[in-house]
């Protein structure tokens, strides 16, 4: 009786201890997501007008700059981008100061109401995004906001102020597309028939 008492407690403290799977997960680092071409680095040198400003990154992976062209930027993390580019700047400043921040470029679309490519920071929301292109349109269905992300297509409903999904985090070339309000078929035949009376009245004054 004790050894299966025993057995048992040993077996219940087992159960406890988190699988290999579950640690290794927990101490893989997040993945950070790096810059692709079409989107922007913005770029401020202390003192260094030059060599400050936003640019736009080439299809090699290149900034788009005469003497930053020589940097890759695409495929790493943004520290490796930032450690590339200290050594660049060490040819021109003894101890460089300087910030970086990513732009990464999406597309915003359909009832919003100024939609069209936009360069914004990694972590910006698509509730953010959805403002920063003016905000949705008196038509526009937030039921039904559609994501396009690498092939792939996502509907997510931003209706409820609480809802997670204001708080998802846009990719680099995502395209984001605001749905629009079906139309209530009273308010075309409404007008029609107006237009119809109208037409009726105007046709009797000539008759008569």
């Amino acid at each position: 009786m004790k050894f299966l008492l025993r057995t048992l407690l040993i077996l219940s403290a087992l159960s406890l201890l988190p699988s290999r799977d579950a640690a290794a997960q927990s101490t893989e680092p997040t993945a950070v997501q790096g810059l692709n071409p079409g989107d922007m680095i913005r770029i401020v040198v202390w003192r260094r007008e030059e060599f400050s400003g936003d640019f736009s990154v080439a299809a090699n992976g290149t900034i788009v700059h005469p003497l930053y062209r020589e940097l890759q930027v695409t495929g790493v993390p943004l520290a490796t981008v930032e450690e590339r580019l200290r050594a660049f700047l060490t040819r021109y400043e003894t101890n460089p100061q300087f910030v970086i921040q990513p732009l990464v470029r999406i597309i915003v679309g359909g009832e919003v109401r100024a939609g069209g490519i936009q360069s914004v920071p990694p972590g910006t929301t698509l509730a953010q995004a959805i403002a920063l292109a003016g905000g949705a349109s008196e038509q526009a269905n937030i039921r039904d906001v559609r994501i396009f992300r690498a092939g792939t297509e996502a509907r997510i409903d931003l209706s409820r102020p609480d809802s997670e999904a204001r708080h998802i985090q846009i990719r680099s070339g995502d395209q984001i597309v605001v749905g629009r309000k079906r139309t209530n078929p009273l308010q075309i035949i409404g007008p029609i028939t107006s237009s119809i009376a109208a037409a009726a009245a105007i046709a009797s004054i000539f008759i008569r």
